[in-house]
């Protein structure tokens, strides 16, 4: 599955534009900047760490607090034609040694004041300070494969490997996510996201500014500021499941939330999969469906719903379809290519185009690993493809497909079945060693009421009638809450069938 893809660079318009020196660019509480002052902060930025990268690793490492100095750093450090490697600022300090000491930065951009963990050796820390002198931004002599970015990877099985996303990547998925959700310049764009990571920082900061359209960033999450920011005239709002599920819970007491989905163009969720339940209580309560995307840290974007595919395109639990210049295909077991779309056989995403990452920094062997020998990256997502050509993702290989009795079964459906119940607040679902079937399937449940929590017996019948027999929890264990990343992703790692978690039966 592919389509042509889109033209490259620049990675960003000439911020410099008289044409668009007023127009607003980025807003964050408390600071807003039009281009033409973002032009002169970057142009400062540039000037403060071009000197210091002209022989060392060309990479400049950020602090990501979510305010309008990373942004600025950011666009600084692209401006300067060096790379940027940014820092989680929620990082404690054994994993802040180890993204500097495996990046090696020339320096470290942070806002003023802003505490680090420990005291990072052998890198200069510069502080971006907003309101300075302006300077002109240098001419942009980058080339396509040259890194615009060094992003660190969860550290799910090991410590967090960087992957290195070319200028290219960056400028095809966004020229490509452009054309499927008809994002332009005139859109506002309103999110809460982190800026240390793609969801954030490419999509959510260098995507607006590619098309020189604006970015309100609200700080952190809350209703009432999504709400505040849709009815003052943002069209396009990006959260994660978390974000959307709070909102959910909210419409019934909020009608101004309501409204102001309502009145937005478009409503994209990414990260994780947004649960059915969700999906289908933003549409009934606003007309508005949530439109989701699937990527990586390694690929940018993958797929997406596209806006122009017609009534019924964003059909709940569904990522959408290849982005142009994406190729995707699943694969079996043992690498062979699926048969066509036919809604029922599951394989492993493997994609190939411009979009991916070119190579984990100093991990040859894990860059080879990652990749087939005819180039198709190894994704470790588990999916479906419908008959249409969508893809439905059930899982990762590694968590969220589990092997019972013979049949493989993903996660994430028996995850929306279990939501459904009105007793089950949140659900995870994982496999468990058995020696009988395999794997048995065991539910992680935050129920709805701890006071009154679900029979284990009535959940795995609410699974059997929705989905198969086969497919029902053997085991349910309560949780007050599920454990998450910042993104608002389930670390199913955490969860042990030997920790202390109540079992129910």
């Amino acid at each position: 599955m592919t389509s042509s893809p889109p033209s490259p660079l620049p990675l960003l318009p000439p911020l410099h534009d008289p044409a668009v020196a007023d127009r607003p660019a980025l807003a964050f509480p408390g600071r807003s900047l039009t281009y033409g002052e973002l032009a002169g902060e970057a142009g400062a930025v540039a000037a403060l760490v071009g000197g210091r990268a002209r022989h060392a690793s060309g990479r400049i490492a950020v602090w990501a607090t979510p305010g309008p100095e990373t942004a600025v750093a950011v666009a600084g450090v692209l401006a300067a034609g060096l790379c940027v490697v940014p820092l989680n600022p929620r990082s404690g300090d054994k994993e802040l040694a180890h993204v500097l000491a495996d990046s090696d930065p020339d320096a470290l951009l942070a806002p003023p004041g802003a505490e680090l963990p420990g005291a990072p050796d052998g890198v200069e820390r510069l502080d971006v300070v907003l309101g300075g002198p302006p300077a002109a931004l240098p001419p942009d002599a980058s080339g396509p494969l040259d890194p615009a970015l060094v992003v660190y990877t969860s550290g799910t099985t090991g410590p967090p490997k960087g992957a290195v996303i070319p200028r290219r990547a960056v400028a095809v998925t966004l020229d490509a996510l452009a054309e499927v959700w008809a994002w332009t310049a005139e859109d506002v764009l309103v999110h809460a996201l982190p800026l240390f990571h793609v969801h954030g920082l490419v999509l959510g900061v260098l995507g607006p500014l590619r098309l020189g359209g604006a970015l309100r960033h609200l700080g952190r999450f809350d209703t009432a500021g999504v709400a505040r920011e849709l009815n003052a005239g943002a069209s396009v709002l990006f959260g994660v499941p978390t974000m959307y599920h709070r909102i959910a819970e909210s419409l019934a007491e909020e009608p101004e939330l309501a409204k102001g989905l309502a009145s937005a163009r478009l409503l994209v969720s990414g990260s994780a999969a947004l649960p059915v339940h969700d999906h289908e209580r933003i549409l009934a309560a606003t007309g508005r469906r949530v439109v989701e995307r699937y990527g990586m840290t390694e690929t940018l974007m993958n797929t997406s719903v596209r806006l122009d595919a017609g009534p019924g395109a964003a059909t709940a639990g569904t990522v959408g379809v290849p982005l142009p210049g994406v190729e995707l295909r699943l694969v079996d077991d043992d690498g062979a290519p699926l048969p066509a779309a036919d809604g029922e056989g599951i394989g492993e995403i493997q994609v190939r185009g411009p979009h991916l990452f070119t190579e984990y920094l100093g991990r040859p062997d894990a860059t080879a690993a990652a990749f087939t020998a005819d180039g198709w990256f190894r994704t470790g997502d588990m999916a479906v493809l419908d008959p249409g050509g969508a893809v439905r993702i059930v899982g990762r290989r590694a968590t969220d497909l589990i092997k019972s009795g013979g049949y493989k079964i993903g996660a994430g459906e028996i995850e929306n079945a279990l939501l459904e119940h009105p007793a089950v607040a949140e659900a995870a679902v994982t496999g468990a060693p058995d020696a009988d079937l395999g794997e048995r399937i065991v539910a992680w449940i935050v129920p709805a009421d701890p006071r009154t929590p679900p029979d284990a017996d009535e959940l795995a019948d609410h699974v059997a009638r929705r989905l198969a027999p086969h497919k029902r929890p053997r085991e349910v264990r309560l949780l007050d809450a599920l454990p998450r990343n910042d993104m608002g992703k389930v670390m199913k790692r955490a969860l042990d069938t030997s920790s202390p978690a109540p079992l129910i039966r």
